[in-house]
């Protein structure tokens, strides 16, 4: 199958889950998450008119970026983010999904070479309390929120979430169902969220059925990754 293929079908997953679960047509968004793939595999997906593509690490995004100027590419960065490497995901990236401290969106906002585009940003939430995975915790949610809206040069505009591997698909449901659970709490407080970035090859179903507005796909989308 080649990547205009895989992208076809993923499509067509998409306007289903939508159609199954009473959303909009056209109101969830892929995002080609393209870490560890080639400028081939990149160019065939731009070709088969895939523009956002999401990239984990800020060095492979930044040499990608510089290759690929001629496509009008959207830029989301979505790995965890160090301190000292916001100033490279500022110049480059229209989105950052992984934010999960203030040190970092305030640094995003000072460091935006773009002062009339604002950085969009999501808060990542460990929703399933796992050690290992990046995310701030549920209850500290609401502070972070708060002192990241009101910084200048970013705007926030939802959250994102990677939830345990799940194979049951109520299960799926249920760790998507608390994520848009904090969600639906920040916009009832004022917060003028619209995006959900949540959902990848395996659950992505599950995702839209609660409420996912951005899904990211990989291995999907072009096959396995060359590490």
């Amino acid at each position: 199958m080649s990547i205009k293929d895989n992208l076809l079908i993923i499509g067509e997953r998409i306007r289903k889950a939508e159609n199954k679960y009473g959303r909009p047509a056209g109101s969830v968004q892929l995002l080609a998450v393209s870490k560890h793939q080639p400028l081939s595999a990149l160019k065939a997906a731009l070709q088969a008119e895939q523009l956002a593509f999401g990239e984990n690490y800020v060095q492979e995004m930044a040499e990608k970026a510089a290759q690929l100027t001629a496509y009008p590419i959207e830029w989301h960065f979505i790995g965890p983010i160090q301190a000292n490497k916001t100033r490279q995901i500022a110049a480059l990236a229209t989105w950052v999904h992984s934010v999960d401290r203030l040190k970092i969106a305030e640094r995003l906002s000072k460091q935006n070479p773009y002062p009339e585009r604002p950085i969009q940003l999501c808060l990542q939430v460990n929703i399933s309390a796992e050690p290992s995975k990046s995310g701030v915790a549920a209850e500290q949610l609401l502070e972070l929120a708060t002192a990241v809206s009101a910084l200048p040069q970013v705007q926030l505009r939802g959250l994102m979430a990677i939830p345990a591997p799940e194979d049951d698909f109520a299960k799926q449901r249920q760790a998507f169902a608390a994520v848009r659970d904090l969600f639906e709490r920040l916009q009832a407080q004022g917060f003028p969220l619209d995006t959900l970035s949540m959902g990848m090859s395996n659950d992505l179903e599950a995702a839209i059925a609660e409420g996912a507005s951005m899904v990211r796909l990989g291995t999907a989308i072009f096959g396995a990754r060359g590490y």
